[in-house]
């Protein structure tokens, strides 16, 4: 249930439509759907303004079909399925109009809204490695409603292919700075803009990276204010961060 459809609720209310016994029993009803596997979140978008969102890792095909089948009877337009392999994304196409995103490992069910957003979220990754996080991230803030920009192989190892989109980052609501290696690319970024830079570290590298811990610690230690991180690889919790802070308007 959104936020137009408990509106709907009231206003019928106070058109004398529906009881208020009658409105308290949808409403009480609604929360969530027990579906023995899972529990449907019903009441998401309400609280957060955005509707549940599907991790695949580790769920079956009948599962994540069942779940997206039931958001879909709910009224839910679009459903994102993260972290969803290949042929698990196959065997779910049967059933359900899903369009896969292989680099990104990214399900979609519906269609891409137009952006309704502040401004523009830029997506820059340090090199073409990153790109799998950078595409969860970029599919994740269009899938809510953003415009987003790509600027891939950026790093600092080559700073003027970074510096000749310096307008791109410098017109950004909000810039995602993906890296793996030293992950030097959110502090070069957050030092040359005015908005926030959500850092991503990323796994890519060789090993005294640790698996994007070398890049985690670096972007925690930034000396650039205005940088927050996100957990390793988190390219999904990068997105819907940036889509929050692009949606924000004085209140």
């Amino acid at each position: 249930m959104n936020k137009q459809e408990t509106l709907d609720i009231l206003r019928k209310i106070q058109a004398g439509e529906i009881s208020p016994e009658e409105a308290l029993m949808k409403l009480r009803t609604e929360p969530f759907e027990d579906l023995g596997y899972a529990k449907l979140d019903n009441h998401r978008e309400l609280r957060q303004g955005i509707p549940e969102v599907i991790y695949g890792a580790g769920k079956t095909p009948e599962q994540i079909t069942g779940i997206a089948s039931a958001m879909r009877n709910k009224g839910q337009r679009l459903i994102l399925i993260t972290r969803l392999t290949g042929d698990i994304a196959a065997a779910v196409k049967e059933s359900l109009p899903l369009q896969y995103h292989e680099t990104a490992r990214i399900g979609i069910i519906g269609d891409i809204p137009e952006s309704d957003g502040i401004g523009k979220i830029v997506v820059a990754t340090g090199g073409t490695s990153d790109m799998p996080v950078a595409e969860e991230a970029a599919l994740t803030a269009e899938a809510l409603g953003n415009s987003v920009v790509r600027l891939y192989d950026v790093g600092v190892a080559g700073l003027h292919r970074l510096l000749s989109r310096l307008k791109d980052i410098m017109d950004a609501q909000v810039i995602i700075a993906i890296a793996g290696m030293e992950g030097a690319l959110a502090s070069v970024i957050g030092g040359l803009v005015d908005c926030p830079v959500i850092g991503v570290p990323t796994s890519v590298g060789y090993g005294a990276s640790f698996n994007g811990l070398s890049a985690l610690l670096a972007m925690l230690n930034s000396c650039a204010s205005g940088v927050s991180v996100v957990n390793i690889d988190n390219g999904f919790g990068a997105g819907y961060l940036a889509s929050m802070i692009n949606h924000q308007r004085k209140r």
